[in-house]
């Protein structure tokens, strides 16, 4: 498997966001009730001063995206808001390299713990995510009148 590196999203590269989006569909069925997402959406999701967000690239390929937020003023804890591989690059293990590789970075940035939310329904993300090590914190109310499946990972003192 080639090196797993990240690059800054920029709006010179938002097609590329798109184009990687819009090839999970059913995820964006899930979470938008339509199959793709406009431009303007994904400008105000990963172009905002509020989260970090980055291609996860594989050689010179963008074969995915995380958007990070460094600390959610409701809980204190930073969260990953999304973590997407192209479609076609799905179950060949890129997801979990990279949550690894980004999961170093975190550690060198002195971050303890992390948490994140799955969607109701979203059975493939929960699963990864528990085989990552992330555990059940709560359900909470999300948007829309659904809920979300709160998971946690407590970085272990090396």
């Amino acid at each position: 498997m080639q090196i797993i590196t990240f690059e800054e999203i920029t709006g010179t590269k938002l097609s590329i966001v798109k184009e990687i989006v819009d090839s999970n569909k059913c995820y964006n069925l899930l979470e938008h009730g339509r199959g793709t997402r406009s431009l303007e959406e994904l400008k105000g999701e990963f172009l905002n001063s509020s989260t970090q967000s980055v291609f996860i690239k594989c050689g010179s390929s963008y074969i995915g995206v995380i958007d990070f937020l460094d600390h959610n003023p409701k809980d204190g804890f930073p969260w990953i808001g999304l973590l997407m591989i192209y479609k076609d690059f799905q179950g060949k293990g890129y997801a979990k390299q990279a949550y690894k590789e980004y999961e170093k970075k975190l550690l060198l940035n002195g971050i303890s713990a992390i948490r994140l939310g799955v969607l109701i329904g979203n059975e493939r993300a929960k699963n990864f995510w528990e085989s990552m090590g992330f555990v059940y914190v709560e359900t909470k109310a999300y948007k829309e009148k659904r809920e979300v499946v709160v998971y946690e990972k407590v970085f272990s003192k090396r």
